[in-house]
């Protein structure tokens, strides 16, 4: 309708030019064009300005609910994201009450369920029906719970003569899809990205026996198990893990880092190890609840990891051995461990009930993300110190050059961490308890440190 609408005005606007420039003969003079042009742009601007934006951010709530024959969603979307739309106004563009039921059907079936797909046992349910569908003030909290989401949705609609903006609108809607049989797996795929700048879909899964679980949706995060099979998470988690160390430069700079001087076997196994074990160590821990519960912990890591890209490229400058480096590895590894968890947090919904398998999931993506970044990067070094600089000087430059990015990083991070305040913590049960908990965690990392060292004395004496 809009394309139409739009396709109809730009005719208008050709034929009023055309009408213009023949009442003022065919002599066309400097004048005559720019008043052309000038009503042109104003018969333009004039046809847009009914169109509506595209809103940046957009909060969909949504449950879904499975019962023994059929599928519940209940959703509440802002009415603005929905464009394009016609829904019947009065006055300074209060909504028709009365009389919007059908053109909000149609929001509902052409910006909603056209987009979001529902799949129980892994097959698609293909058919649905809108059973309800109502606006609401903007303040309304009905949402807070499925009950009362449930009750709000199928009550009695807002009296018509409420004065209601069409953008400050909640469109509430109930959908229902049928189930031949008795479901226990369910999955959804919201498509619902083209809703705004940028979408949230705050997601709550009700099952009839088990947890329930909520979801942070952003843009079109794809299919979604909302309680998925262990191997299902584990293959999320491995992809994740990949992602996470190919698309974080800082990561991938401190791994080239350690291998730019050593680039043979038994040096890459030992560092590489190490700075492994470590980030597993606090990777793992950060899951279980071991991070402080400060706001300046986070911007903190993020200034060590950067710090820590310096110190490993300045080492490589002066010059290092491969013997020592592994505990430097180590120490690092625990603060980027730090690093890995808060992407981890994020992703942790979709763990279910499988949170260890989940958390050596990620693990193992990070390793082989690691991995390919070595197989890919030390035959490249190799060949660039063989064929166009000398090994010393080619570790000078690279290494000056990731110590530049990294002191970037860490003074930009180091500046906005001085804007937190800090203070001492209340000398109180939680604090004995986190002191407890840091206390067990330092065991761990000595015990581990123990046994990497006796492992790498022998491996030292070995190739001596």
């Amino acid at each position: 309708m809009g394309g139409t609408d739009r396709a109809f005005n730009s005719v208008s606007t050709s034929h009023s030019l055309d009408t213009f420039l023949r009442a003022k003969g065919s002599k066309l003079t400097a004048k005559t064009v720019a008043v052309s042009i000038i009503l042109g742009a104003m018969l333009m601007i004039a046809a847009r300005s009914d169109a509506h934006e595209v809103p940046n951010d957009v909060v969909v709530q949504m449950y879904l609910k499975p019962e023994p024959r059929q599928v519940v969603i209940l959703m509440s979307v802002p009415l603005e994201a929905m464009r394009d739309v016609t829904v019947p106004l009065r006055g300074p563009g209060y909504i028709r009450i009365d009389e919007a039921d059908e053109s909000l059907r149609d929001a509902v079936e052409i910006w909603l369920t056209n987009f979001i797909k529902v799949y129980a046992d892994d097959s698609l349910l293909g058919t649905w029906s809108i059973d309800a569908v109502r606006v609401s003030l903007p303040s309304d909290l009905s949402f807070a719970s499925y009950t009362t989401a449930y009750r709000h949705t199928n009550g009695t609609p807002l009296p018509v003569t409420t004065d209601l903006y069409r953008d400050q609108a909640l469109l509430d809607v109930m959908v229902t899809y049928p189930l031949a049989s008795a479901a226990t797996d369910f999955a959804i795929n919201p498509d619902l990205g083209r809703l705004g700048l940028r979408t949230t879909t705050v997601l709550h899964f009700m099952p009839e026996e088990g947890v329930q679980r909520m979801f942070r949706l952003v843009g079109s995060p794809g299919l979604v198990p909302l309680d998925p099979r262990w191997y299902q998470a584990f293959g999320r988690f491995v992809q994740s893990g990949i992602g996470h160390i190919l698309d974080g430069t800082d990561h991938l700079l401190f791994v080239l880092c350690l291998i730019i001087p050593f680039r043979r076997l038994r040096p890459l196994v030992a560092v590489v190890t190490s700075f492994t074990v470590a980030h597993s160590i606090t990777l793992i821990a950060s899951a279980y609840s071991l991070l402080p519960n400060a706001l300046w912990f986070p911007p903190l890591i993020e200034t060590l990891i950067a710090a820590s890209i310096v110190y490993m490229a300045l080492e490589n400058i002066v010059g290092s051995r491969w013997e020592r480096r592994w505990m430097i590895a180590f120490g690092f590894g625990l603060v980027h461990g730090f690093g890995f968890s808060f992407a981890l947090s994020e992703s942790l919904q979709f763990a279910g009930s499988h949170l260890l398998t989940s958390l050596l999931a990620f693990n193992l993506g990070v390793e082989i993300g690691q991995l390919m970044i070595i197989v890919i990067a030390v035959p490249i070094l190799n060949l660039l110190f063989r064929t166009v600089v000398s090994e010393r000087m080619g570790t000078i430059v690279l290494s000056a050059l990731l110590a530049h990015s990294g002191w970037h990083w860490m003074s930009e991070r180091a500046a906005a961490l001085s804007e937190y305040q800090w203070s001492w913590p209340a000398m109180n049960a939680a604090f004995l308890a986190s002191i407890l908990r840091w206390l067990m965690l330092l065991l761990i990392i000595g015990v581990a440190v123990w046994l990497l060292y006796k492992v790498y004395r022998r491996f030292v004496m070995s190739t001596t």
